[in-house]
Protein backbone atom coordinates (compact mmCIF):
# COMPACT_ATOMS: atom_id res chain seq x y z
CA UNK A 1 0.00 0.00 0.00
CA UNK A 2 0.90 3.43 -0.56
CA UNK A 3 2.86 5.61 1.77
CA UNK A 4 0.66 8.20 3.53
CA UNK A 5 0.82 12.01 3.27
CA UNK A 6 0.10 14.91 5.09
CA UNK A 7 -3.36 15.55 3.77
CA UNK A 8 -6.92 13.72 4.74
CA UNK A 9 -7.52 12.17 1.21
CA UNK A 10 -4.01 10.74 1.15
CA UNK A 11 -5.38 8.82 4.20
CA UNK A 12 -8.86 7.93 2.87
CA UNK A 13 -7.05 6.77 0.35
CA UNK A 14 -5.13 5.04 2.08
CA UNK A 15 -8.49 3.09 4.48
CA UNK A 16 -10.27 2.26 1.00
CA UNK A 17 -7.18 0.51 -0.03
CA UNK A 18 -6.98 -1.50 3.22
CA UNK A 19 -11.08 -2.43 3.62
CA UNK A 20 -11.03 -2.36 7.33
CA UNK A 21 -14.08 -2.19 9.29
CA UNK A 22 -13.72 -0.78 13.12
CA UNK A 23 -13.53 -3.32 15.41
CA UNK A 24 -12.79 -3.28 19.33
CA UNK A 25 -10.64 -6.42 19.26
CA UNK A 26 -7.82 -4.94 16.67
CA UNK A 27 -4.09 -4.75 17.15
CA UNK A 28 -2.00 -1.87 15.70
CA UNK A 29 1.74 -3.03 15.08
CA UNK A 30 4.34 0.00 14.37
CA UNK A 31 7.51 -0.96 12.94
CA UNK A 32 9.39 2.16 14.29
CA UNK A 33 11.76 4.38 12.29
CA UNK A 34 13.22 7.68 12.48
CA UNK A 35 11.88 8.66 9.37
CA UNK A 36 8.79 6.40 8.77
CA UNK A 37 6.25 4.23 10.57
CA UNK A 38 5.32 0.88 8.98
CA UNK A 39 1.89 -0.14 10.27
CA UNK A 40 0.10 -3.50 10.17
CA UNK A 41 -3.29 -4.22 11.69
CA UNK A 42 -4.61 -7.44 12.91
CA UNK A 43 -8.30 -8.89 11.75
CA UNK A 44 -11.16 -9.25 14.35
CA UNK A 45 -10.41 -12.38 15.78
CA UNK A 46 -6.43 -11.93 16.66
CA UNK A 47 -5.82 -14.34 13.49
CA UNK A 48 -4.49 -13.15 11.11
CA UNK A 49 -1.86 -9.84 10.25
CA UNK A 50 -1.79 -7.33 7.38
CA UNK A 51 0.41 -4.75 6.01
CA UNK A 52 -1.58 -1.12 6.85
CA UNK A 53 0.41 1.39 5.48
CA UNK A 54 3.46 3.56 6.06
CA UNK A 55 3.44 6.85 7.39
CA UNK A 56 5.69 9.33 6.65
CA UNK A 57 6.53 11.18 9.43
CA UNK A 58 6.76 14.97 9.64
CA UNK A 59 7.08 15.94 13.93
CA UNK A 60 5.41 14.32 17.01
CA UNK A 61 2.35 16.58 16.91
CA UNK A 62 1.37 15.08 13.45
CA UNK A 63 2.73 11.62 14.32
CA UNK A 64 0.75 11.44 17.16
CA UNK A 65 -2.69 13.29 15.53
CA UNK A 66 -2.52 10.66 12.71
CA UNK A 67 -2.16 7.41 14.72
CA UNK A 68 -5.16 9.12 16.89
CA UNK A 69 -7.15 9.14 13.43
CA UNK A 70 -6.03 5.51 12.37
CA UNK A 71 -6.80 4.60 15.75
CA UNK A 72 -10.35 5.93 16.07
CA UNK A 73 -11.00 4.84 12.25
CA UNK A 74 -10.40 0.99 12.46
CA UNK A 75 -11.31 0.69 16.46
CA UNK A 76 -7.99 -0.58 17.94
CA UNK A 77 -7.37 -1.43 21.29
CA UNK A 78 -3.99 -2.57 21.78
CA UNK A 79 -0.96 -1.38 20.15
CA UNK A 80 2.71 -3.26 20.38
CA UNK A 81 5.74 -1.58 18.72
CA UNK A 82 8.65 -3.64 17.09
CA UNK A 83 11.68 -3.25 19.76
CA UNK A 84 14.93 -2.82 17.56
CA UNK A 85 17.15 -5.25 20.56
CA UNK A 86 20.76 -6.01 19.58
CA UNK A 87 21.07 -9.52 18.92
CA UNK A 88 22.97 -10.00 22.70
CA UNK A 89 19.61 -8.40 23.89
CA UNK A 90 20.97 -5.44 24.95
CA UNK A 91 18.97 -2.37 24.19
CA UNK A 92 20.86 0.12 21.41
CA UNK A 93 20.03 4.09 20.48
CA UNK A 94 17.26 2.71 18.49
CA UNK A 95 15.53 0.80 21.08
CA UNK A 96 16.04 3.52 23.72
CA UNK A 97 13.90 5.83 21.14
CA UNK A 98 11.52 2.96 20.26
CA UNK A 99 10.78 2.80 23.75
CA UNK A 100 10.27 6.43 24.32
CA UNK A 101 7.71 6.58 21.17
CA UNK A 102 5.51 3.51 22.27
CA UNK A 103 5.33 4.87 26.26
CA UNK A 104 4.40 8.59 24.35
CA UNK A 105 1.94 6.95 22.52
CA UNK A 106 0.67 5.17 25.40
CA UNK A 107 -0.05 8.09 27.21
CA UNK A 108 -1.46 10.78 24.28
CA UNK A 109 -3.92 7.71 23.06
CA UNK A 110 -4.82 6.12 26.06
CA UNK A 111 -4.45 2.61 24.89
CA UNK A 112 -2.13 -0.33 26.20
CA UNK A 113 1.07 -0.31 24.22
CA UNK A 114 3.59 -2.78 24.32
CA UNK A 115 6.84 -3.17 23.41
CA UNK A 116 7.46 -6.64 21.32
CA UNK A 117 10.93 -7.94 21.17
CA UNK A 118 11.57 -7.77 17.39
CA UNK A 119 14.65 -11.30 17.70
CA UNK A 120 12.28 -13.61 19.33
CA UNK A 121 10.76 -16.00 16.00
CA UNK A 122 12.20 -17.36 13.10
CA UNK A 123 9.22 -16.98 11.19
CA UNK A 124 9.96 -13.57 11.40
CA UNK A 125 13.29 -13.65 9.92
CA UNK A 126 12.35 -16.40 7.16
CA UNK A 127 9.65 -13.65 6.31
CA UNK A 128 11.66 -10.59 6.58
CA UNK A 129 14.26 -12.78 4.03
CA UNK A 130 11.69 -13.34 1.79
CA UNK A 131 11.08 -9.75 1.45
CA UNK A 132 14.16 -8.35 1.15
CA UNK A 133 14.90 -11.09 -1.84
CA UNK A 134 11.54 -9.64 -3.33
CA UNK A 135 13.09 -6.08 -2.51
CA UNK A 136 16.44 -6.69 -4.27
CA UNK A 137 14.34 -7.88 -7.31
CA UNK A 138 11.93 -4.95 -7.44
CA UNK A 139 15.46 -2.78 -6.92
CA UNK A 140 17.20 -4.01 -9.54
CA UNK A 141 14.50 -3.81 -11.98
CA UNK A 142 13.78 -0.73 -10.67
CA UNK A 143 17.59 0.92 -11.13
CA UNK A 144 17.57 -0.96 -14.88
CA UNK A 145 14.36 1.10 -15.93
CA UNK A 146 15.76 4.39 -14.36
CA UNK A 147 19.58 3.73 -15.50
CA UNK A 148 19.94 3.98 -12.00
CA UNK A 149 18.39 6.64 -11.21
CA UNK A 150 16.81 7.40 -7.42
CA UNK A 151 19.52 4.58 -6.34
CA UNK A 152 21.31 5.81 -3.29
CA UNK A 153 24.84 4.16 -2.13
CA UNK A 154 25.24 3.48 1.58
CA UNK A 155 28.06 5.11 2.75
CA UNK A 156 31.00 3.13 3.28
CA UNK A 157 29.59 -0.16 1.98
CA UNK A 158 29.54 0.17 -1.18
CA UNK A 159 25.74 -1.36 -1.26
CA UNK A 160 23.10 0.24 -4.15
CA UNK A 161 20.03 0.14 -2.09
CA UNK A 162 16.28 1.50 -3.33
CA UNK A 163 14.24 2.47 -0.30
CA UNK A 164 10.86 1.88 -0.65
CA UNK A 165 7.80 2.43 2.29
CA UNK A 166 6.35 -0.94 1.87
CA UNK A 167 9.02 -2.78 3.20
CA UNK A 168 7.98 -0.99 6.55
CA UNK A 169 4.49 -2.24 6.87
CA UNK A 170 5.43 -5.66 5.80
CA UNK A 171 8.39 -5.63 8.14
CA UNK A 172 5.24 -4.23 11.40
CA UNK A 173 2.75 -7.36 9.40
CA UNK A 174 5.50 -10.07 10.66
CA UNK A 175 6.05 -8.19 13.97
CA UNK A 176 2.43 -8.55 14.42
CA UNK A 177 1.82 -11.81 12.90
CA UNK A 178 4.75 -13.23 15.56
CA UNK A 179 2.87 -11.36 18.63
CA UNK A 180 -0.30 -13.06 17.71
CA UNK A 181 0.77 -16.12 17.15
CA UNK A 182 2.50 -15.88 20.69
CA UNK A 183 -0.61 -14.87 22.38
CA UNK A 184 -2.59 -17.65 21.19
CA UNK A 185 -0.21 -19.75 22.23
CA UNK A 186 -0.30 -18.80 25.90
CA UNK A 187 -4.06 -18.30 25.89
CA UNK A 188 -4.08 -22.00 25.04
CA UNK A 189 -1.50 -23.21 27.18
CA UNK A 190 -3.56 -21.09 30.27
CA UNK A 191 -7.01 -22.94 29.35
CA UNK A 192 -5.40 -26.50 29.39
CA UNK A 193 -3.78 -25.76 32.44
CA UNK A 194 -7.52 -24.71 33.83
CA UNK A 195 -8.68 -27.94 32.47
CA UNK A 196 -6.54 -30.27 34.20
CA UNK A 197 -7.76 -29.74 37.60
CA UNK A 198 -11.18 -29.87 36.54
CA UNK A 199 -11.01 -33.41 35.09
CA UNK A 200 -9.07 -34.68 38.06
CA UNK A 201 -12.20 -33.29 40.21
CA UNK A 202 -14.43 -35.11 37.74
CA UNK A 203 -12.39 -38.55 38.08
CA UNK A 204 -11.79 -37.89 41.95
CA UNK A 205 -16.07 -37.45 41.86
CA UNK A 206 -16.49 -41.04 39.43
CA UNK A 207 -14.39 -42.88 41.92
CA UNK A 208 -16.43 -42.23 44.60
CA UNK A 209 -19.40 -43.34 43.48
CA UNK A 210 -17.94 -46.31 42.10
Amino acid sequence: MASVGRNPSALAGSRAECGVTPNPARVLAIDYGRRRLGLALSDALGLTAQPLTTLARANRRDDLRWLRELVRRHGVQRIIVGHPLHLDGSAGEMAAEAARFAARIEKQLSLPVELVDERLSSWEAEQMLAVKEAYSAERRGLARRQGGRGVRRRRGRGVRIQESPKIDQMAAAVILRDYLGRERARADSAESAATIPTQQARHKREQARS
